[in-house]
């Protein structure tokens, strides 16, 4: 889907692409291979993930079946060896390089306590480290084309203290890809390089939050971010650098009206998800609704789908379950929407509706309002469910907190032995 019209202004020209293998990097090479143009498809995804389409290998047949040539390669971008080696052969398959899109990255929404540096450092390694890297060697390669693009999918740089006291170790990651923006846009002005940033006004529906929300309804497709990319990369690199653009700022300057075919659910189109860093009133209402530990339901989710990548966690395996026993007669016996804030090792929000439709269960706030909302550690969390500790006795011993109807939540004692049962 795209509302953009191709023009064949890439065709020839080669795209090196960061995290390319699925969701917004894939979109975007997707997008180019409809004008012809040959696409490095650099990820670390050369084997299938068991829950999570796509490879940099079928990444690459998508590309040449809509007329693009590819190139996959493996490349972790905190390694500079594989950054290089897909670089040189990028240059022995097509002669060079005209456009680099700095997609990869690496998100953690946690507060200064709770953010490990084990964490803070992959998130600066990826965010910052990758796309200073990446850029750094695609130079000499760019300084020899005539229509050198750099991409990079980072927000603007805003100085509000709020986006830095939600989640700072994020922030200055990513921040640090913007200000890649900021000081190349500049410096390499004298080489005819165009150096922007794209950041998407809503949450965006990708395969991993899909994965873990069981919901997108919320959310654009990532088509819209890939048209607004395929808009600033055909513009003249020499005019058009230093931007820091919104994507539905490009379309409608590019003279798309009406942006509800970008929309997951057009239900939804005028209650989207916004995204973070951006000083839109509603933006701020939203993100200030939620706990700072959560921040956001779309931003939570990206950030436990980079640690359940890596190993499957507790909290994320127990919802699974839940999602696969919940049935219509258990939704009638409980009418209850329960908000579970997670405390600890595997901190987050998650949520359980057995009160509307067949039920629903997921990570972020629920769509409807919780009548109880349930705060405690993620092991007595999970000892919770797992039988082991009843929610009256948690209740009592302190191990648990609840906010709203004690009634309701007490059916979680029920409800638990009924799952259990059917697990």
């Amino acid at each position: 889907m795209s509302l953009v019209a191709n023009t064949g202004k890439l065709a020839g020209r080669t795209l090196f692409i960061t995290g390319a293998s699925r969701g917004i990097g894939k979109a975007i090479a997707l997008k180019a291979a409809k004008d012809g143009a040959n696409v490095v498809v650099a990820a670390k995804t050369a084997e299938p993930h068991p829950k999570l389409p796509g490879t940099i290998y079928t990444a690459a047949e998508e590309i040449e079946a809509l007329g693009g040539k590819a190139l996959p390669c493996i490349v972790d971008v905190r390694d500079e060896k594989q950054v290089q080696k897909a670089i040189d052969e990028a240059v022995k398959k097509f002669n060079g390089i005209d456009i680099l899109i700095n997609n990869a990255s690496a998100i953690s929404l946690t507060g200064t306590a709770h953010t490990d540096m084990k964490r803070y450092d992959l998130m600066h390694n990826i965010n910052t480290r990758g796309t200073f890297l990446a850029s750094k060697l695609c130079l000499p390669l760019l300084q020899n084309s005539d229509h050198a693009h750099i991409l990079n999918l980072s927000p603007p740089l805003n100085m509000n203290p709020y986006w830095f006291s939600v989640h700072v170790a994020y922030t200055m990651a990513k921040y640090g890809m913007s200000m890649c923006v900021l000081g190349m846009s500049e410096e390499f002005k004298q080489y005819n390089i165009g150096v922007n940033a794209l950041w998407p006004k809503t949450a965006i529906a990708t395969a991993a939050i899909e994965m873990l929300t069981g919901d997108t309804s919320t959310s654009r497709k990532p088509e819209i971010v890939s048209d607004a990319a395929y808009v600033m990369l055909c513009k003249d690199p020499k005019k058009y650098t230093g931007k820091f653009e919104i994507d539905e700022d490009v379309l409608k300057a590019a003279g798309i009206k009406d942006l509800t075919p970008y929309a997951c659910d057009p239900k939804n189109v005028d209650n989207l998800l916004l995204d973070g860093f951006l000083d839109d009133p509603e933006a701020l209402k939203q993100h200030r609704t939620v706990s700072t530990a959560s921040v956001r339901r779309y931003h939570t989710s990206a950030a436990r789908y980079a640690e359940k990548a890596a190993s499957e966690g507790q909290i994320p395996q127990l919802f699974a379950l839940i999602t696969k026993t919940i049935t219509p007669e258990l939704v009638k016996k409980t009418q209850a929407v329960f908000q579970f804030n997670v405390k600890g090792k595997e901190e987050g929000v998650w949520h359980l509706d057995l009160k509307n439709g067949d039920g629903v269960c997921g990570q972020g706030e629920p769509k409807n309002p919780a009548d109880a909302v349930l705060t405690m550690d993620s092991q007595n969390f999970a000892d919770m469910f797992a039988g082991k500790l009843k929610p009256a006795t948690a209740f009592m011993m302190g191990k648990l907190k609840i906010k709203g109807d004690m009634q309701k939540a007490m059916k979680l004692e029920k409800m638990m032995k009924s799952l259990k049962a059917k697990a």
